[in-house]
């Protein structure tokens, strides 16, 4: 349906004069009824009861206006929305991450993204393949890797390392390896080697696996891993972010971590100036610092005193 056709057909039935119309439109009153001719010809109705005090909108001429008015409502609302949106933030936020970052450090800090925008609307995506930003795939990314595709905008926000960690109670039915060896005698719990994940940690599993470990369980994410560990059944691989949330794991072999993985965050140039995007971007940049805080404690409880 022609846009123009129905704007020219509201400001007529408004106004209930061709004449009036035009002048608000600034079109004359014969292009105001060429254009309403037009429309009732594309709609095989009569829009107009013509009369000499003016027109009269018809039953379907009501209809259609009922629905031009709802129109014109929703295009104010949502043009008041874009004015304000300098001090606003709404609307939907299409957020990509992996489905261990996304389910143990991203998704329980929500929570106060949503106090500060609650009329935000993310649609959090969790999966290990690298969506297409520059495609709008999804608007933002959370990587463990700096990401590869041109025209991103990206911000490294952290390291990460994987380490060992299991619960106390499994470490009273199985003693605490003190050593590398001692691990035959235990259960370990790690993303399979042919899983998608960050090469570091596939080279940390691979290299604990040289020691025949006496039983094994491998999941294909990290939010598996430490449901396995929380359920007493092993040592488990994980982000050493996790550690700060739950105090119910526990470090083991303090000596075994894997390499330093990058986390960034990344997203479209064309979307620099949106307002969404620097709200998500700003939250995860505060709550990196309160990690990095709680992290410092955790290591030098004496230094922060």
């Amino acid at each position: 349906m022609d846009w123009d056709k129905l704007r020219i057909f509201h400001a007529v039935a408004d106004a209930g004069s061709l004449t009036h119309a035009g002048d608000k439109l600034n079109l004359s009153q014969s292009a105001v009824s060429r254009q309403i001719r037009g429309l009732e010809e594309s709609l095989n109705a009569t829009l107009f009861h013509r009369h000499a005090r003016g027109l009269i909108l018809t039953e379907q001429g009501e209809l259609l206006f009922d629905a031009t008015t709802a129109m014109n409502k929703r295009l104010d609302t949502a043009s008041a929305r874009i004015r304000d949106s300098e001090e606003e933030v709404f609307g939907d936020l299409r957020v990509t991450t992996t489905i261990g970052f996304g389910t143990l450090w991203l998704a329980p800090r929500l929570v106060k993204l949503y106090e500060q925008y609650p009329d935000l609307r993310v649609d959090l995506m969790l999966e290990e393949r690298v969506l297409d930003l520059p495609m709008r795939e999804a608007d933002v990314a959370i990587r463990m890797k700096e990401p590869s595709q041109a025209d991103l905008i990206r911000k490294r926000l952290m390291t990460v390392k994987m380490q060992l960690f299991a619960t106390q109670a499994y470490l009273d039915a199985n003693d605490t390896p003190e050593t590398l060896e001692d691990l035959i005698e235990h259960r370990l719990i790690c993303q399979n080697v042919n899983s998608a994940q960050v090469g570091a940690g596939s080279s940390l599993v691979q290299h604990l696996l040289t020691y025949e470990v006496r039983s094994l369980l491998t999941v294909n994410n990290y939010f598996g891993v430490l449901q396995g560990v929380l359920q007493d059944l092993g040592l488990g691989i994980l982000p050493d972010y996790v550690s700060l949330d739950d105090p119910r794991l526990i470090r083991v072999l303090p000596e075994i971590e894997s390499a330093d993985v990058p986390v960034f965050l990344a997203y479209p140039e064309e979307l620099r100036q949106s307002k969404r995007i620097a709200a998500f971007r700003d939250f995860v940049q505060e709550e990196i610092i309160a990690y990095r805080k709680m992290l410092r404690q955790k290591e030098n409880p004496q230094g922060m005193q």
